[in-house]
């Protein structure tokens, strides 16, 4: 079976999805995940696409929740499907946006991607935060290891909060199984095949990627290593 009991193992309240206690999946951002992790502090890995504010909002709404009460934004990477509503999260609230160091400029828009991403950043506009707090490996925010996995972007990072891993773009997930981010919107292969080997070194049973539903690790990863 394609581990349908196990993507059912999640809890459902209304339409909220709770991956484990005090984790969330935001169903409204479908298409590209943000996830809200409620440690000692409110913490939205990703903000998905700018289009998807009015349900972000309104899903926030039913866990009791502002944007006003976000206390960090981690942002995985550059990509507009990832930063959409960062800005819009600063305005609303005091929230500390965090991204990679080496890709500030380019969510500042003071820097330019080549090739395919550039060309989805020139034709999809999106608002642009500012940066002010940049991660380092091994740094902890609210419980959330940082954990650099270039590849897919220069300064790709994935997250990890006790067995679950926040994978942002490093791999997706396609009927219950795990895939190398695409090809053609890779940064740089070699390294995306290392961080994806150095990742899977490390312990963790959930996988909760941005694009597809989040699996239970089991055998997945080493089947990206094939």
């Amino acid at each position: 079976m394609i581990r349908i009991i196990v993507l059912y193992i999640f809890l459902f309240v209304g339409d909220e999805m709770e991956i484990a206690p005090h984790v969330h999946l935001l169903t409204s951002t479908k298409g590209s995940y943000a996830y809200l992790v409620l440690s000692d502090e409110p913490v939205l890995i990703d903000t998905s696409l700018s289009s998807k504010r009015d349900q972000l909002k309104k899903e926030l709404a039913n866990l009791g929740m502002t944007p006003k009460d976000i206390a960090h934004v981690l942002l995985t990477h550059m990509d507009v499907d990832h930063i959409g509503n960062a800005k819009w999260l600063q305005d609303q609230s005091s929230a500390i946006i965090w991204a990679p160091e080496i890709e500030i400029p380019y969510i500042h828009g003071q820097a330019k991607a080549k090739g395919v991403r550039g060309l989805i950043q020139r034709t999809m506009k999106v608002e642009r935060p500012h940066i002010t707090h940049s991660y380092h490996a091994g740094q902890q925010l609210g419980g959330i290891e940082i954990i650099p996995s270039p590849g897919h972007t220069l300064g790709h990072v994935s997250l990890r909060y006790n067995d679950i891993l926040f994978a942002g773009d490093l791999v997706t997930t396609r009927r219950g199984q795990l895939k190398p981010s695409p090809g053609f919107l890779t940064w740089d292969k070699q390294a995306l095949r290392k961080s994806i080997k150095e990742v899977g070194n490390l312990s963790f049973n959930w996988v909760c990627p941005a694009h597809g539903d989040p699996v239970q690790r089991a055998n997945l990863w080493e089947t990206l290593m094939l």
